[in-house]
Formats: C-alpha cells, structure tokens, sequence
C-alpha cells in the first residue's frame, strides 16, 4: 500500500500540470479563468509537497 501511495503522489503533480497548460490556453480569452487555473495550479503543487512530506514523516517513524 506504501508503494501505491507513493506512486499516486505524482497525480497531483500531473493534475497541477493541465491546470497550467489550461491557464496558458486561456490567458487571451479570459483572463479571470486563466488566474484560477493558475491558482488550481500552485494549490495542487502544494499539496503535493505537503503530501510528500507527510509520507517520508511516516515512513521514517515506521522504520523506527
């Protein structure tokens, strides 16, 4: 289950990516759509990072 987890880890980072890519489609049509995606965007990284974190937390307390 560990290994599944840290696997699903990088969706977030793929999500985080077509937010983006959706932003820079949508930056000369509507500007207020584009700022949200980038927003989703930087958001969804985050977690990633919070996610990873917490993760390798937990594995190393496992460890021990």
């Amino acid at each position: 289950m560990n290994t599944l987890w840290k696997y699903l880890q990088y969706g977030y980072l793929v999500v985080g990516i077509i937010f983006l890519v959706e932003a820079i489609l949508a930056w000369n049509e509507d500007r207020q759509k584009a700022y949200l995606m980038i927003g989703f965007s930087v958001f969804i990284t985050l977690v990633f990072f919070f996610k990873r974190r917490f993760r390798r937390k937990v594995e190393s307390r496992n460890k021990q």
